[in-house]
């Protein structure tokens, strides 16, 4: 495993549209694997695989026990709810406030095996989930933020 650099927003990479995986293999394992050591490294709850300098639709989440959660293409098919999200990022240095986020989500996509599978997110992981996705999409939280906390 190796710890990947963590890419800041002031680096264009992270405005654009990841592309979804096609072929689950070893180079994408060993991506994963190298995301988790940076996100423990890190302290963070979460990373997708742009923050790392990779166009691919890819995220890492820590759930509520603690453990990553990896999804290939993941795609929320569901959601409702709201909550008032107090975010971070490792991208956004600095900065940390206040978002609105779906408070239930369902996401599908796929393991690290090629299995689809469905991971429901509430509260703190709906946040997660949601904030992850964005990234995939070019969307940073400081473009949803609704006020920035001190």
């Amino acid at each position: 495993m190796a710890i990947r650099r963590i890419r800041f927003e002031d680096d264009p990479i992270l405005r654009k549209i990841s592309k979804p995986i096609e072929n689950i293999n070893n180079g994408l394992k060993i991506l994963l694997n190298d995301m988790a050591e940076t996100l423990k490294l890190s302290g963070g709850i979460g990373i997708a695989a742009v923050q790392v300098g990779i166009l691919k639709r890819v995220i890492i989440a820590v759930d509520n026990n603690d453990n990553n959660v990896a999804i290939i293409n993941p795609e929320i098919i569901e959601k409702s709810g709201e909550q008032e999200s107090h975010e971070g990022c490792l991208s956004v240095r600095n900065i940390h406030g206040v978002v609105i986020r779906p408070a239930f989500v369902k996401v599908k996509g796929l393991d690290v095996n090629g299995k689809e599978i469905i991971v429901i997110g509430e509260k703190r992981m709906a946040n997660v989930l949601s904030h992850e996705i964005d990234h995939l999409d070019g969307i940073l939280f400081t473009d949803k933020m609704i006020y920035e906390e001190e």
